[in-house]
């Protein structure tokens, strides 16, 4: 395969029509050595002298079929001097005698136009389908990882769908039967939203979880067809007659079978435990659906909780201190105060009982503040104990201003079982040992332990049998068990009402803004909480060294992916894969109505599938629990309601490989390759690698490429208030102002994802999309004077090998080169290694070497001269 059809054929998606393209075949192999064939530089008739015309300028739109040069210009004018003063000239004297170029292929490429109706030409032909049924080659298959369906696509859709089909009409032209099946992600609040944000508030009112669905489904539909359109537009070539659709029967009932896999196999439980909830959305959320911006400021707080006793073992290390000692602690979430159950200390770490002495003169602290801290930590009054981390005192002196004299050095092991009066409710609440979370890195080296609010909470609320309270509602609003503060929003006046309240009840030493990362719903963009919830959860515990071993045998572009994939997936907490939406896959639970115990058997979930396979998910809303039911339990039908919960979204994608790969004829698993960008290494990649390593054992591919985010020419990350965002529809199209937004075509676009190095995060803008369209129109010059030049080339023209002048022998060993380069790049799938080759050796090497040398040679029999 020779390196010009190499590049037209898998880069471009419509430089040269099928006929152009034959000719470029033709025109390649005169010089490019292929499979050990010798191709010879021939000359377009023997024996005739043949004029090989002058490079087409790659700086003007005029080439040798234009002006041409000054001296060439003087032709008509010296003909019509002739003919002026009568001389009678002789017409076509030495037409027979000169071969001038001939060429069909334009230097422009009208890509508005033409890109559109070669598009158009392969769907009507099925040009995709036919080139893998002509190749007899090896089955490829690329899995197509689903972008969302609710809204436009960006430039990143952009990159990545068309990097995989760079490789995938590479694949092609190697002879393997590439398998391309492109699909949508169709359920999930994003679309969920959308469609409650199209109506009214009275019409919210009217609407039921089936007539919800039904405008969800048709909203996902729709949006399908707009993206799918636009990928066509990009040249992109795939099975686009069934694609697949994570809302379709048979793709649902595939997904209910994995979950009933994992479930027959103990993976996944019904549990009460802390998970991310978005008060926004009114759902809990996995890892993948968070995002955590810069700039976010907490109001974080010190505050004291007064010790009450002390076990008998450590009674007499502490006695002369009881009466007035306090545990300082530190949190960036008041509101989590009144669940507060244990205050937790690292066993390994030293404390100290300090002393509080006055309020330093040279602090930096307001009056308003010193007063609190005054009041708080009774100075000037009676004596004041607080037990910290040793290694904090100084940093804790510098920030409450007070002067902390050191009473008593000892491990934190020594203040387990201690009690202390909560700073709310009044109750004992005892210290617990907790682990190596509690560091002296910011704090008091004590943490407020609140098992409801969070997962190092929840994990020693366990080891101590703490109650796990989460007085916090769907709305993100303090329940009646958190008493006075009932009603109030957490993340704004209650979170405030409780740093008063401990104020008032003299327990805040502190207050003060603390920046730093938080998880936000990446969807509202809101800020999140923890709060502990019934969910159903998928333990990752079960098969998590299985899925570590199976990473390891995966192939990782680039190699360093393999450390970020390792990371996320070695210290992950059990997937929360239950959501509380109506738009999604139904988790397939009956429970009953006076215990709550939940019946999820081999039976109910084999009923259900096949429900699903014929019925679409809907039925698990519009089917009686009687018929939901296998005939086994019909008879306790009245005992049982069906659940609420849906799918994480993210359970629905990572199931592809069981509802597309295993499913559809000629692919196969695991799949050959997964593309996707980076982020995915928490998303898709994980989700799809979980499931498929809990229900078959294996991973679901063979190797993995990642690329980075798409970024302004400036290295910005696109927005709209920045106003730097560059739609890939106007950079095909063109804008509303043609001057400022021009219409490159679909090839220089294509051309631009070729030249980056993707591996990084990658950069594109108005300067760079010049420099892509006049290096396309620089290849399409070369293109040009290699078509024109041989337009009547024959193969009895053609001139031995070993009669070919040293410069052509020359050329022909530089191509063979670059050819095997090319070659290794594409297989190493570094395609912009490609574009500087090709860049260097079709601009460079032939039109301003070669071509400049072989336009002042001629033929003539087996002589080869140069004219001056």
């Amino acid at each position: 395969m020779d390196a010009a059809v190499l590049l037209a054929s898998s880069v471009f998606s419509s430089l040269l029509t099928s006929t152009e393209a034959k000719m470029a075949a033709r025109a390649s192999s005169c010089l490019v050595f292929s499979q050990g064939t010798r191709f010879s530089i021939g000359r377009a008739a023997p024996f005739r002298p043949v004029l090989l015309a002058r490079p087409f300028s790659t700086d003007s739109t005029e080439g040798c079929l234009g002006s041409g040069s000054k001296r060439r210009a003087r032709g008509p004018v010296m003909a019509a001097k002739k003919a002026a003063e009568g001389e009678k000239q002789e017409e076509g004297k030495y037409k027979h005698t000169v071969d001038l170029p001939k060429t069909t292929f334009g230097l422009r490429a009208n890509a508005v136009v033409r890109e559109p109706e070669i598009q158009k030409m392969w769907e009507d032909n099925q040009v995709f389908q036919r080139v893998v049924d002509g190749n007899t080659g090896g089955n490829f298959v690329l899995h197509d990882g689903p972008p969302y369906a609710n809204g436009n696509l960006h430039m990143g859709h952009a990159l990545n769908k068309i990097l995989k089909d760079i490789i995938n009409r590479y694949k092609l032209l190697q002879n393997y039967k590439v398998r391309f099946v492109p699909g949508w992600d169709c359920h999930g609040l994003p679309i969920e939203l959308k469609v409650l944000q199209s109506m009214d508030q009275d019409a919210r009112k009217e609407l039921t979880p089936l007539k919800l669905r039904e405008k969800a489904a048709k909203f996902a539909k729709e949006t399908v067809n707009i993206q799918m359109k636009s990928f066509k537009r990009y040249g992109i070539w795939a099975d686009w007659n069934n694609p697949y659709l994570t809302l379709s029967p048979e793709y649902e009932a595939a997904q209910i079978e994995v979950f009933g896999q994992m479930t027959m196999k103990g993976y996944i439980y019904r549990g009460r435990k802390p998970v991310h909830w978005s008060p926004s959305s009114r759902t809990a959320l996995a890892e993948a659906e968070l995002e955590y911006p810069e700039g976010h400021v907490s109001t974080s707080i010190y505050a004291i909780f007064k010790i009450i006793s002390a076990p008998p073992a450590s009674y007499g290390l502490f006695e002369e201190f009881l009466s007035d000692l306090c545990l300082a602690i530190w949190t960036t979430t008041p509101w989590t105060i009144p669940a507060n159950a244990a205050v937790a200390v690292n066993p390994k770490l030293l404390y100290v009982v300090a002393e509080v002495h006055s309020i330093l003169k040279d602090t930096a602290l307001s009056k308003e503040k010193q007063a609190n801290l005054s009041r708080a930590l009774k100075a000037g009054q009676t004596k004041a104990f607080v037990v910290v981390a040793s290694e904090l005192v100084s940093t804790l002196e510098s920030k409450w201003g007070v002067k902390l004299m050191v009473k008593k050095t000892f491990h934190g092991s020594a203040l387990e079982n201690f009690r202390y009066l909560h700073p709310v409710s009044g109750k004992e609440c005892p210290v617990v040992l907790g682990g190596d979370y509690i560091t002296t890195q910011s704090g008091t080296g004590l943490v407020h332990t609140a098992p409801g609010h969070g997962q190092e909470d929840y994990a020693t609320g366990l080891k101590y049998g703490l109650p796990i309270l989460s007085p916090v509602d769907d709305e993100g609003k303090f329940t009646e068990e958190a008493g006075q503060f009932s009603g109030l929003d957490v993340l704004g006046s209650g979170n405030a009402a409780v740093v008063k309240y401990l104020d008032e009840q003299l327990s805040l030493i502190l207050e003060e803004p603390y920046k730093h990362k938080y998880p936000y719903d990446w969807r509202t963009k809101k800020p999140t909480i923890f709060r502990a919830t019934e969910q159903w959860f998928a333990s990752v515990d079960g098969f998590r060294q299985t899925a570590m071993d199976a990473i390891n045998e995966v192939n990782w572009i680039p190699a360093q992916a393999v450390n970020r994939i390792i990371a996320m997936t070695s210290s992950r907490s059990d997937w929360c894969i239950s959501r509380q939406r109506t738009w999604g896959v139904p988790i397939p639970v009956f429970y009953h109505v006076h215990s709550k115990e939940p019946l999820i058997t081999e039976e109910t979930i084999a009923h259900i599938k096949a429900i699903v396979s014929n019925k679409g998910s809907d039925a698990w809303w519009y089917m009686s629990t009687e018929e939901l039911l296998p005939h086994k339990y019909r008879d306790k039908a009245s005992e049982y309601q069906k659940g609420t919960d849906t799918m994480d979204v993210w359970f629905d994608s990572g199931s592809s490989w069981a509802a597309v790969l295993g499913k559809r004829d000629g692919l196969s698993f695991p799949a050959d390759l997964y593309l996707e960008g980076t982020d995915q290494h928490r998303g898709w990649f994980q989700s799809s690698l979980l499931t498929s390593i809990a229900s078959t054992g294996k991973a679901p591919y063979s190797c993995v490429i990642t690329h980075g985010f798409v970024l302004d020419e400036k290295g910005l990350k696109m927005s709209k208030s920045l106003g730097n965002i560059v739609d890939p529809e106007i950079v095909i199209s063109g804008g509303k102002n043609i001057k400022n937004e021009p219409a490159y075509g679909a090839d220089v676009l294509r051309l631009w994802v070729s030249s980056v190095d993707y591996a990084g995060d990658v950069m594109i803008g108005p300067q760079i999309l010049r420099q892509m369209s006049d290096m396309y129109r620089k290849l399409r010059g070369t293109l040009r004077f290699l078509l024109s030049n041989l337009h009547d080339w024959k193969i009895e023209n053609a001139v031995s090998y070993s009669e070919l002048p040293k410069l052509d022998k020359y050329a022909l060993f530089q191509l063979e080169n670059i050819a095997d380069a090319i070659r290794d790049s594409y297989e190493n799938y570094q395609f912009y290694k490609i574009f500087q080759i090709i860049q260097r050796f079709a601009i460079v090497d032939l039109s301003n070497f070669y071509f400049d040398v072989a336009k002042d040679r001629l033929y003539v029999g087996k002589e080869t001269y140069y004219h001056p």
